[in-house]
């Protein structure tokens, strides 16, 4: 599914909302809505209803609320169903030079709309309505529900780590991209999670988020279901896997990140067997003497001289092309700080997870490497998300 290039000049913003069952809260929100873009676009957006044939009808509402409303459309889909095929469909038609989405349920906030606008006119292609980001929030979750999103959230920056890592939220259903980022782009998402698959297939230079908070559902019922748990899932690994001009397909980053990674290992390994010759312990030990602290005082050094050489070669090659403009010895020297401080948990999972092997009797050299796959898969994502942030 493709959006066209093509735009109508007298419309600014085209915001879709897909809908099923939520005639309840629809004449609320689209009185909100309206409000709120009167204020600041006025006679410059439409507002694009995609009701996936509602057993309660909410499609023939949303025909009955254009009287009042002619910035309004109405779609009513028979033969499809879906939150992220909606959101295209509505796009497909769609004038605006910017293309939104926000959810039917009074769930996110319309006036966020007002900083959203603000950061496209400041030169953003993507603009997400995030919980996570400094001033938002899930709002009354309970732990069972803040647990399942995190994971979802952690699940996309494990098998998407260059597109996921830009963002805090990346299971945002709220967001406005630029036309221009996604036109002519090939569109095919699963489910109901659509970010990811603009951010993925879409040229998207410029990415911002803006704080809200997650209000309460007051009228129906949650659409969520395991099956839609199943499709995310199904949809991750399709976007992992997919080639094009897709910033998934760019594996050159990864593979750099991989290759000075394993250069920390030889590096650590080294250093551990330095210290081996100066203290007198052998690499090949099946048993340790746990009052000589020298073995793991030596782990300790090996492990923070691969981290510096790690920074190194991050630093001058798998994120050169990030730190243009940022080389002062003042800025790289707080990298390198920040750079240590995301790597002291996975340093610390490394230490204690070599010294756990060690003391049940494993062969050091098997411990070591054992603890630096484990440390190895917790950086990776811990500093691509926090050092250097990239579109890939």
């Amino acid at each position: 599914m493709k959006i066209s290039a093509g735009f109508n000049p007298s419309c600014r913003l085209s915001l879709v909302i897909p809908t099923y069952n939520e005639r309840e809260n629809l004449p609320v929100l689209v009185s909100s809505l309206v409000a709120v873009l009167d204020a600041v676009i006025p006679d410059g957006y439409e507002i694009i209803i995609v009701d996936d044939d509602s057993p309660d009808r909410t499609w023939e509402l949303a025909q009955s609320l254009q009287v009042s409303y002619p910035q309004l459309q109405v779609v009513r889909r028979r033969r499809e169903r879906g939150l992220a095929t909606a959101v295209i469909c509505g796009w497909q038609m769609a004038g605006g030079e910017i293309l939104g989405v926000i959810d039917g349920d009074l769930q996110h906030p319309p006036a966020t709309l007002k900083q959203m606008l603000k950061a496209i006119e400041g030169g953003a292609d993507l603009v997400v309505a995030s919980r996570y980001t400094r001033g938002g929030s899930v709002g009354s979750w309970n732990s069972i529900r803040q647990f399942l999103s995190r994971g979802a959230v952690s699940l996309a920056l494990w098998l998407l780590p260059e597109i996921a890592s830009q963002l805090r939220d990346p299971m945002s259903g709220y967001f406005l991209v630029k036309r221009s980022a996604i036109a002519d782009c090939e569109l095919s998402p699963i489910g109901y999670k659509i970010l990811l698959e603009v951010m993925a297939r879409g040229n998207i230079d410029r990415v911002q988020e803006v704080p809200y908070t997650f209000l309460e559902r007051k009228e129906g019922s949650s659409k969520v279901t395991w099956r839609q748990y199943e499709q995310y899932i199904r949809h991750l690994i399709r976007l992992r896997f997919a080639v094009g001009k897709g910033k998934v397909a760019r594996w050159g980053r990864f593979l750099r990140f991989a290759v000075v990674g394993a250069s920390g290992v030889v590096v650590d390994f080294i250093v551990l067997t330095i210290c081996s010759q100066i203290f007198g312990f052998s690499l090949l030990a099946t048993k340790t003497n746990l009052g000589d602290v020298t073995i793991f005082l030596s782990k300790i050094l090996a492990v923070e001289i691969a981290i510096i050489n790690n920074f190194i070669g991050n630093e001058f090659w798998t994120f050169r092309d990030t730190t243009i403009g940022k080389t002062s010895f003042r800025q790289r020297l707080q990298r390198f700080g920040a750079f240590n401080l995301a790597c002291t948990i996975g340093a610390v999972i490394n230490i204690a997870t070599f010294s756990l092997f060690a003391k049940l009797g494993m062969v050091i050299a098997v411990a070591n490497l054992l603890a630096i796959i484990i440390s190895t898969a917790w950086n990776y994502l811990i500093n691509l998300k926090f050092n250097w942030r990239s579109d890939g």
